[in-house]
């Protein structure tokens, strides 16, 4: 059996269990390595670089904002951290390997923050214009709420934030502080997953002697994970945190990024990554020809889903209040679901693949 576990702050365990045959499946070593090596050539490696490359411009422009307050800078720094979210929302749900290490995942992004206590100590710092989170190397040592997208995206357009284009210096310099932090640990992980001899090849070489990976389901099964616990995460905790089973029910101010407006994207985000992933690994192929159409499957409700965000665009506050944007949202939900049925019940069944539980703990 193999064990993942879940490196987030919501999660208990991700386990997926696995049978020992896969039977014409990517039970082979080398099938395996064809699938991983396809899966970090052409979705992980680039993604770690994509999200490098704008946490590089947000830095940037948070650096020029404090040099040159305006709201033109200001508005400038504001959209390259939407597209910082964009880029890290389609590699998020790569949640092993060098992410998982010290704390890389939760000092991206810690979320959720229930019981608001990352966003009292964000709203400390800045009444107390705390010296101390205004470097970046220094701010890598404090709790991760004060570190990553959630406590940057409150220093951008939180209360008091539209000071930033008249010269807030402690503040500003807390945001080019998160923003230096998160474009270092972005350069860590494209590293990580560059090196010749790290983690990309320890997955992709799976094998009696390698102590993670010792044969080829247990390689493959790593990568359905992320579908798994991917469409979970997004259902459950992204969604399922803010969407009530009816509109009197819902909580817009739970949504991750409602503040930016970004709620949305991030969703549809974090499903377009899953779906370029399936096509990257060409995972599908080593379905069998009498499963060959749950890769189809998926790839059209990945479509159905794209769809419904485009639909559901805008503010989440806006969306909710609206009952056919609503009905996008929660119809975006359904195809999560299926989506989820789809990798964890239909697809990990044919290849082999169990898919014993994929748990999201709501604590």
């Amino acid at each position: 059996m193999k064990i993942l576990h879940h490196p987030s702050a919501v999660a208990a365990a991700v386990a997926l269990a696995t049978v020992v045959c896969l039977c014409g499946g990517p039970a082979s070593a080398s099938k395996a390595t064809d699938i991983v090596t396809r899966s970090i050539d052409g979705f992980i490696r680039p993604g770690y670089r994509a999200f490098h490359q704008s946490t590089s411009a947000l830095y940037e422009a948070g650096k020029a904002l404090c040099t040159a307050p305006s709201q033109a800078a200001l508005d400038a720094d504001r959209a390259t951290f939407a597209k910082t979210v964009d880029a890290w929302s389609r590699i998020e749900t790569i949640r092993f390997g060098p992410v998982a290490e010290q704390s890389r995942l939760e000092r991206i992004l810690f979320w959720p923050d229930r019981k608001a206590t990352g966003l009292r100590q964000v709203q400390a710092a800045l009444a107390d214009k705390d010296p101390t989170v205004t470097d970046a190397t220094g701010l890598a040592g404090k709790s991760v709420a004060m570190q990553g997208l959630g406590a940057l995206e409150f220093v951008l357009y939180g209360a008091g934030s539209e000071a930033l284009a008249t010269g807030d210096e402690h503040r500003c310099a807390y945001g080019a502080a998160i923003s230096g932090n998160l474009d270092a640990i972005a350069q860590e992980l494209e590293t990580a997953w560059a090196a010749p001899d790290g983690f990309a090849a320890i997955w992709a070489n799976p094998s009696a002697q390698n102590p993670q990976y010792r044969d080829g389901t247990e390689a493959v099964t790593e990568l359905m994970g992320v579908f798994v616990t991917g469409t979970e995460l997004v259902r459950d905790v992204r969604l399922g945190g803010f969407l009530g089973k009816d509109a009197a029910a819902d909580k817009p101010r739970q949504a991750l990024f409602w503040r930016s407006n970004k709620t949305v994207d991030a969703l549809a985000g974090n499903l377009a990554g899953m779906r370029d992933l399936l096509e990257a690994s060409h995972l599908a192929d080593a379905l069998p020809a009498e499963a060959s159409y749950m890769g189809k499957s998926a790839l059209f409700e990945f479509a159905n889903a794209a769809s419904a965000a485009k639909g559901a665009d805008g503010p989440i506050a806006a969306v909710l209040a609206d009952p056919d944007r609503r009905a996008k949202l929660a119809y975006f939900g359904l195809v999560t679901s299926s989506l989820s049925d789809i990798f964890g019940t239909q697809m990990s069944g044919a290849l082999g693949l169990t898919a014993g539980f994929s748990s999201l703990d709501g604590d």
